[in-house]
């Protein structure tokens, strides 16, 4: 049986369209051929400066092709890439490296002033790589990126395997980031099924070089999110291993204008985006624009780990209505737990997914939910799976559980399950706010504000109260030219949802301030809920 190895599987897509364009930044270009001759002088480069076998190597890069390179260049080499949060402060970047045991970290010239200090706390590390983004020079301590990706006359031959690792922190909702271990094989039989250009798993290596050579380019894929994320990086990596052309957006900042300008200048049949947080934008700025000619290459749309709301799905159908909408439900530790597939003929409500395959949503009594019962459930995923989180045993025992026998991933998501299988997301069990006994899943009521006209984004959390044990709060970011009204909002919520789920206070601000992959802060959310209550009290 063929073991899955992302590295192997570039190297003969690069064989076969040496001359097709791998990658595209702004005006910048990199074809196949000139892509593997880099990824294989830096896999070089990288061994010998010290990395051995399944060795870590921390990726602290803003999106760019210099992150694709020294992502695929460390699974050429029998590496592990380790994505890096460049929002991070000095504590968590010092953590996990530490935690992941790199040895390596590529690094963008602005990041230079932070590490010249942070790197003493840094033992592990051994090799310091610079990519010249034209701010910072190359320090005395780490070696130029480019004097490291010169072709060679000859490619290297390196031992891989569908049990080399892709290592995927995460900051989940809470704590310091967590490491989650994914083998090749396994992440590969998971993502390509869902891909553009699906292969037959069941076939040789030789087969992909000549389906690609008769072919051609499989798609022009531009994910709008970061690539430090799973959803950029996930949806990346396999662009590049089904032979698709990468689109990156110039700029570090995102913006919906730029977004449509890309996508029109590029021709981009696919948009990869995490939710609403970029959708909205995407969705204003066509409005301003007044028709869809940026997105009519758009074949389709995919968002995964935010909620993508029913009502900006109508909104973008109505600029392209032959484009579908593919909300995939899905999280670091688990792939593939459902979808939502949206067209200009077929409607489904926010936060509604049809199952995966092997999933099941586990009561708190440990049977499976009954479809219609109305009760909520945990969500379980079987099949290809992580092996678990990095060095640490304990949350790995406490999410990745054996059911009757068989191993699921439980990350935490809470769903209901409807009477015809769908189900209904409700949200991650970290979050949930217990009020008087009663669970409040935060994204149902954020999702129920954000239909109101005047609401933007939201944030719901839970504030410690000694009657109820906790009560429900809310953070609105207005709409352009409008004043949210407390009362209003909360009889807004009470008309869609239980009362006990409505909040007791909203709290309006300029922008809720997500992070560029969309996630939510809710740690900081709650610390400014608490001093605004105790200011406003």
């Amino acid at each position: 049986m063929q073991h899955w190895n992302f590295a192997d599987v570039f190297e003969q897509v690069a064989i076969a369209q040496p001359d097709a364009v791998s990658i595209r930044q702004g005006d910048r270009v990199v074809t196949y051929g000139e892509l593997l001759a880099r990824v294989d002088a830096l896999g070089v480069s990288l061994r010998d400066h010290g990395a051995t076998d399944q060795d870590k190597v921390g990726i602290y890069l803003y999106n760019s092709p210099e992150y694709m390179e020294a992502t695929m260049a460390s699974l050429y080499a029998s590496l592990v890439p380790v994505n890096t949060n460049y929002r991070y402060g000095d504590d968590e970047l010092a953590y996990l490296w530490d935690n992941a045991d790199c040895t390596t970290i590529v690094f963008h010239g602005t990041f230079a002033g932070r590490l010249e200090t942070l790197r003493a706390r840094c033992e592990r590390v051994t090799t310091w790589i610079h990519v010249d983004d034209g701010t910072e020079p190359c320090p005395a301590w780490a070696v130029p990126f480019e004097s490291l990706a010169v072709p060679r006359s000859a490619r290297t031959a390196f031992e891989r395997s569908g049990d080399d690792l892709i290592l995927l922190y995460t900051g989940g909702t809470t704590g310091m980031p967590k490491g989650v271990m994914w083998p090749q094989d396994d992440l590969f039989r998971r993502l390509n099924p869902g891909g553009v250009r699906r292969y037959d798993l069941g076939a040789p290596l030789r087969a992909i070089a000549e389906l690609v050579a008769t072919e051609g380019i499989a798609a022009t894929i531009l994910p709008a999110c970061p690539l430090m994320h799973g959803t950029g990086l996930f949806s990346s990596i396999e662009c590049l291993a089904e032979g698709g052309t990468l689109v990156l957006l110039a700029s570090r900042r995102f913006s919906g204008g730029e977004l449509l300008d890309t996508i029109e200048a590029t021709q981009t049949n696919v948009a990869v985006i995490v939710g609403d947080p970029f959708a909205r934008p995407m969705l204003e700025a066509l409005r301003e624009r007044g028709d869809g000619t940026s997105i009519a290459s758009l074949n389709g749309i995919i968002s995964s780990g935010a909620m993508f709301s029913e009502e900006v799905k109508e909104g973008l159908l109505e600029f392209n209505a032959g484009m579908l909408l593919v909300d995939a439900f899905s999280s670091s530790e688990a792939l593939g737990m459902g979808n939502s597939v949206v067209g200009a003929s077929t409607r489904r409500a926010t936060a509604e997914f049809t199952l995966g395959d092997d999933v099941r949503v586990i009561a708190e009594d440990g049977s499976d939910v009954v479809p219609g019962s109305d009760v909520a459930g945990r969500l379980a995923l079987g099949g290809r799976l992580p092996l678990g989180y990095y060095k640490d045993d304990e949350k790995t025992a406490a999410t990745f559980l054996v059911l009757d026998g068989t191993r699921y991933s439980v990350p935490g998501d809470w769903a209901k399950v409807h009477a015809d299988g769908t189900i209904q997301l409700l949200g991650r069990g970290s979050q949930c706010i217990n009020t008087a006994g009663e669970k409040v899943f935060p994204e149902e009521v954020e999702e129920a504000l954000k239909t109101h006209a005047s609401v933007r984004d939201a944030c719901v959390l839970g504030v410690p109260d000694e009657r109820w044990g906790e009560v429900v709060m809310a953070v609105v970011e207005p709409r352009p030219a409008t004043s949210p009204d407390e009362a209003e909002l909360i009889a807004h919520v009470k008309d869609r949802l239980a009362g006990y789920k409505a909040p007791r206070r909203v709290r309006v601000v300029d922008t809720i301030g997500r992070t560029p992959a969309g996630k939510m802060d809710y740690a900081r959310h709650r610390s400014e809920m608490a001093a605004w209550l105790a200011a406003n009290a």
